[in-house]
């Protein structure tokens, strides 16, 4: 009997076994050991291993807004914002209760990581997809639902996940033949490549087919900080313009999007600056290739004296205003110069609603807007809206018009004492 008895202990034994071993390799059970008083302080840890969830799946590509607004009046959201039912939602909140009717949205940021469900096979075999919002159709579909102008932002030329997975692609140190990084230890692709021309410009393709009904091009320029004379470039000669090579990659967007809608990012000081500001960055080699440009006029990022004032973010009003004189002067001397030349574009600048060189309390950021309008009161056809910018997406609602309604009109600042000749 307890031959049998054991025999059949043994049996229950072995079947347990098998059936645990077949769960194991069928579901991927991880068996560890671990402390446990109960059983001398031995037992089977069982644990799922960690996997990848699938991303869910997403409704159909949608079309673009059926009557976009003549005026842009936008908020700059991160990819991270957009994919938080909570922050989402209060964005939409505010757009809705105030004169706002867009959002710019990262589509990629200067991560280089690709933040929605692509399709497009380079960017997975880089290895630059970060899943961050992972329903981007059904995203736009709840945008155009509340009537909301969606523009999708790529970071051009800064993009970590790029220069690794193409080195040969990224500017590169002269004196230590590793990627060249600037100072705040990011990677630079060279400006001249039309490969990197060609993968963004995918990027903004799919986009737009996927609904978006704007792609927004930025750092569409060379590196500007860090040690600059120790940068060397794998496809630029060296010898050809920087302003000629910035010129051509927007050339070739506005080849391989003919009818879609995109606007550029460009430094504030191109507005009264036509050197190139070291950056290959130009108004008027701009203005050709896309309905809006977006100067980002930020006072903040005026160097002290800009037209007198020791610290130009103290005067918000008077900053953008001249910008903007500045920049519609440029523009309609370039109509006259190349009266042939096809010229579509609106201005559109970033105003600041951040805290930097001063508090950007609701009066300041309103002076701004009013500063931008005032310019272009006597030039109607280039007002095409603005767009506000705060890294934590957290805007100033008081600064904003109410839906129906308008703000009081303040008078501008008082004009300081010049220390400085302005810049030209």
């Amino acid at each position: 009997m307890r031959v049998r008895n054991a025999i059949i202990l043994i049996g229950i034994i072995l079947v347990g076994l098998g059936l645990f071993l077949f769960i194991g390799k069928s579901n991927r059970i991880v068996i560890g050991v671990a402390e446990d008083a109960g059983i001398d302080k031995q037992v089977a840890k069982v644990a799922l291993a960690q996997t990848v969830p699938p991303a869910p799946s997403d409704i159909e590509p949608q079309s673009s807004l059926p009557n976009p607004p003549d005026k842009i009046k936008a908020i700059y959201a991160t990819s991270w914002s957009a994919g938080s039912e909570k922050k989402l939602e209060y964005l939409i909140k505010l757009i809705k209760d105030t004169e706002l009717n867009a959002i710019v949205i990262d589509v990629k940021d200067y991560s280089g990581y690709v933040t929605y469900n692509t399709d497009l096979e380079l960017v997975k075999k880089y290895n630059a997809v970060d899943l961050r919002i992972p329903q981007m159709n059904k995203l736009i579909k709840r945008l155009h639902d509340e009537g909301i102008y969606v523009i999708g932002r790529i970071a051009v030329f800064q993009d970590q996940r790029l220069a690794l997975a193409r080195p040969d692609l990224a500017i590169y140190s002269s004196s230590t033949g590793e990627t060249w990084k600037d100072n705040k230890g990011l990677m630079w692709m060279d400006t001249a490549s039309p490969e990197v021309w060609d993968y963004n410009i995918a990027i903004a393709k799919e986009i737009l087919s996927r609904g978006f009904d704007e792609a927004n091009f930025d750092y569409v320029r060379f590196a500007s900080d860090g040690k600059l004379d120790d940068i060397k470039f794998p496809v630029w000669d060296e010898k050809t313009l920087k302003t000629h090579i910035v010129r051509d990659f927007f050339s070739r967007i506005r080849q391989e999007i003919p009818d879609g809608k995109i606007s550029g990012d460009l430094f504030g000081l191109v507005t009264v600056n036509k050197d190139g500001l070291g950056i290959g960055q130009s108004l008027t080699y701009a203005i050709p290739y896309f309905d809006a440009i977006a100067p980002m006029t930020y006072p903040s990022h005026y160097f002290p004296g800009f037209i007198g004032y020791q610290n130009p973010a103290d005067y918000p009003y008077e900053v953008v205003k001249y910008s903007m004189d500045s920049a519609v002067k440029q523009i309609e001397d370039f109509k006259v110069y190349a009266s042939t030349t096809p010229m579509n574009a609106k201005i559109r600048p970033w105003i600041q609603d951040f805290n930097l060189g001063a508090t950007y309390d609701a009066t300041k950021v309103r002076a701004q807007i009013r500063a931008f309008d005032d310019a272009l009161a006597g030039h109607p056809e280039l007002n095409g809206g603005w767009m506000l910018w705060n890294p934590s997406n957290i805007y100033t609602k008081d600064a904003l018009e109410p839906e129906g309604g308008v703000l009081p009109v303040e008078a501008p600042s008082p004009a300081p004492v010049p220390v400085a000749a302005p810049q030209s």
